[in-house]
């Protein structure tokens, strides 16, 4: 987790997202970039830094707008409680969600960390629609950040998956996560009408899970609910859990548990941290 990456649209949640990403990039010692996106209607013809365009009014348009950005974003660089921090600042001209997902490459990120403001948000970027499709997308592990949220009181995380198509890189990156935040790893299978299995099956298969990945400091439960998505929130709520880890599918449609579907709709609805990456395909 050298390099995080942190969408700032100065909204509440962006600010929660880029303190979160200061106490992770503290203890991992890694450097954060700042991105704001200005987004246009006819954005698709400009480039950062290049602007080019016909109607000279629009030029101007661009060019203030760019450096009142300029300038709020390094107000925010400036605040006394990131004396310590190494933060960077970049601004993009184009469509927010594509520049996003760009940028990991770009800038080679470990770490997404963005805010969302969840089904019901403000018409700012970062409600929980465009958050989904980030989580979807993002080429690194992405955390999504809804509240403030502190690192050191991270001492539970729920891990849920149906253990039948595990992913070597996936459960690599939620021990590393783990072993990061130094917590204990809650591993639950949310048990559903539509896809019942018995607790001897399933309690057989999180051993051997458990067993074959050398996962440490866990424990491993059953929880009995409707659907997936509000089994993993409500287990996580009744553990009292600190954060939720889930794997996540490019695509839409996958016929199995934590498709990306369900993946994007707990990270639309939890109120604590909730990473996700992906399940190679």
């Amino acid at each position: 987790m050298k390099q995080i990456l942190v969408p700032y649209d100065f909204s509440k949640v962006a600010e929660h997202a880029l303190d979160f990403a200061c106490q992770i990039a503290d203890k991992s010692e890694g450097n954060i970039l700042l991105l704001n996106v200005i987004e246009h209607p006819t954005a698709d013809s400009f480039k950062t830094m290049g602007i080019q365009s016909d109607d000279p009014m629009e030029q101007l348009y661009i060019k203030k707008m760019y450096e009142r950005v300029q300038e709020k974003l390094a107000e925010v660089v400036s605040n006394a409680k990131y004396a310590d921090d190494k933060i960077a600042t970049k601004i993009q001209l184009g469509n927010a969600f594509n520049t996003i997902i760009d940028q990991i490459t770009e800038e080679h990120v470990d770490l997404l960390i963005v805010g969302t403001e969840g089904a019901e948000g403000l018409n700012e970027f970062f409600v929980g629609s465009n958050t989904e499709k980030i989580v979807r997308k993002a080429q690194c592990p992405v955390i999504s950040v809804s509240e403030k949220v502190d690192l050191e009181p991270i001492e539970k995380i729920v891990f849920a998956s149906d253990f039948i198509n595990t992913d070597d890189f996936l459960i690599e990156k939620v021990k590393s996560l783990q072993a990061m935040m130094d917590a204990q790893l809650k591993i639950v299978k949310i048990n559903t009408p539509a896809s019942f299995t018995s607790t001897r099956h399933d309690l057989k298969q999180m051993k051997e899970f458990v067993e074959k990945y050398g996962i440490e400091n866990c424990t491993s439960e059953i929880y009995n609910y409707k659907n997936e998505e509000d089994g993993i929130i409500y287990y996580a709520e009744d553990v009292e859990a600190d954060m939720i880890a889930l794997g996540t599918h490019q695509r839409r449609g996958v016929g199995h548990f934590l498709a990306g579907s369900i993946a994007e709709d707990v990270v639309n609805h939890a109120t604590i941290p909730v990473w996700t990456a992906h399940i190679k395909d």
